[in-house]
């Protein structure tokens, strides 16, 4: 079976062939960064780094380019992000920008979403902005008011065919800022006209102003990945006006398609209710991060279709950490027997059994990348790899590296939760080994019949979230 995905562009699941074979070139539209990242975040960039990890583990060459929107975003108000951010703090907008780029890699990286390849920022390429400007006013596709530019939604007759939405119906005010000088309600701006008291301001044929919002993605889009690429990715937040902007003023400018496969991930609601800062009902991936493990956050965020929106609760994480901590016990129990295993030929079965699991993995994968199907597959294979290891044995050095290989590559490698270990680092190494010392003088205190002393470490470990669990082969520990 080869990779499926559904294309939101044209309604359908397509077979997936890129521009170039064996090349991958993907855009995401990446976080405007005025604040903290919060978990919505999170659901879509976990949701395309699983994607792009996937892509290469299929032995593409992938380019994933994610940009950073740090001027142009405006509010329905007319008012930048990131200004107002700016005045909240008594901080310059640069300096607002910096703190929440950091914070928003930081917050990836803790999540275990690995970087893009390229990460443009909007104010370092107004210069292309402005020249896709020029270029549209030339081909007729915008015109100048009084310093601000607009793009003529009229002059492109396929405008809406991303989101559907025809422009006869769309009604002044809805998500556009209406404005007398506009032709069209629906018309956007590609270049704003500064007020006095704007910081944020560039040099341009028309004025001293800024750029507006959507055609960033367009102009970094073009420059690094060429007029016409393979993959378009975001939030379905995004699909109207921004991405249907973005594509109409690329297919007028370049006289090219734009994107070949739209991907946009699904919403992510908190408690069943949208997020929103007005309702004090948002979190935060920082917050989130200090009460869940990050592979139970991917758990959670992979248990629902990309495509798809998800609710995220206590209750629905604990479940999803649960499920992993069952995927971890079993891989942290291969990993210990592997400690004194003994060489000699892999079990046929067992071998079987991984070649079986692999195949059935990929072909949920391929099915674009249908990642809670992935999961269900290591979840069986867990199963089974508890019951090969609890009711027989002792297995060869290859047989326990063959599974804990699988895991590494499936769980690790694609789904990213699967860690090389629970920790990473000397606390790590310390922590193994202090646990190792007490269960070793638990040992000696059952060998001498010491039930009261065997018990006091067992339950003290418990209420320090360290199981311990008792096997014919010795005593392992897992985390609660």
């Amino acid at each position: 079976m080869s990779l499926k995905i559904y294309n939101v562009l044209t309604r359908k699941k397509e077979e997936f062939t890129p521009l170039t074979p064996g090349k991958v070139n993907i855009y995401v539209c990446g976080p405007t960064v005025y604040d903290n990242s919060h978990i919505g975040h999170g659901k879509t960039y976990v949701s395309f780094d699983v994607i792009v990890r996937y892509l290469r583990y299929s032995g593409y060459d992938v380019l994933y380019v994610q940009n950073i929107t740090d001027v142009g975003h405006m509010l329905d108000t007319g008012e930048d992000r990131i200004l107002k951010k700016a005045r909240q703090l008594s901080a310059g907008p640069m300096q607002v920008v910096e703190t929440y780029t950091r914070r928003y890699f930081e917050d990836m990286d803790a999540l275990g979403v690995q970087r893009p390849d390229i990460s443009p920022r909007a104010s370092g390429h107004v210069p292309e902005q402005i020249a896709m400007v020029k270029t549209l006013i030339e081909k007729g596709h915008a015109y100048e008011v009084d310093g601000s530019v607009y793009f003529d939604v009229s002059s492109y007759p396929e405008y809406g065919k991303l989101s559907g939405r025809i422009i006869e119906d769309l009604e002044g005010g809805a998500r556009i800022a209406v404005r007398e000088e506009k032709r069209h309600p629906a018309d956007f701006a590609l270049w704003k006209k500064a007020d006095p008291e704007h910081i944020l301001r560039w040099d341009s044929p028309w004025s001293d102003g800024y750029p507006g919002w959507h055609v960033e993605c367009s102009a970094m889009a073009g420059k690094y990945l060429g007029h016409t690429f393979d993959i378009h990715g975001g939030g379905i937040d995004n699909m109207f006006p921004h991405n249907e902007c973005e594509i109409a003023q690329s297919e007028a400018a370049n006289g090219e398609p734009f994107a070949r496969y739209w991907m946009l991930a699904g919403t992510l609601t908190l408690d069943g209710i949208k997020m929103s800062k007005s309702l004090g009902n948002t979190l935060t991936l920082r917050d989130a991060l200090t009460k869940w493990r990050p592979e139970a956050i991917r758990a959670f965020i992979l248990s629902s279709h990309y495509a798809s929106p998800i609710d995220f609760s206590d209750t629905a994480v604990e479940a999803s950490n649960k499920g992993w901590q069952r995927i971890w016990g079993a891989v942290s129990l291969v990993r210990e027997q592997l400690r004194t295993a003994v060489s000699g030929d892999a079990d046929p079965d067992v071998i079987t059994l991984l070649e079986k699991t692999k195949a059935s993995f990929i072909e949920k994968m391929d099915d674009d990348f249908n990642a809670p199907a992935a999961i269900g597959v290591l979840q069986e294979l867990t199963r089974q790899v508890n019951t090969l290891l609890n009711e027989q044995g002792p297995h060869t050095q290859e047989t326990l590296t063959a599974i804990d290989q699988l895991y590494r590559e499936l769980g690790g490698d694609v789904l990213g939760i699967v860690p090389e270990q629970a920790e990473s680092g000397a606390n790590a190494e310390r922590e193994e080994g202090l646990v190792r010392l007490l269960i070793d003088l638990r040992a000696q205190a059952r060998a001498n019949k010491d039930w009261a002393t065997s018990d006091t470490i067992r339950d003290q470990l418990k209420a320090l979230g360290v199981v311990l669990e008792d096997r014919a082969d010795g005593t392992i520990w897992k985390l609660e």
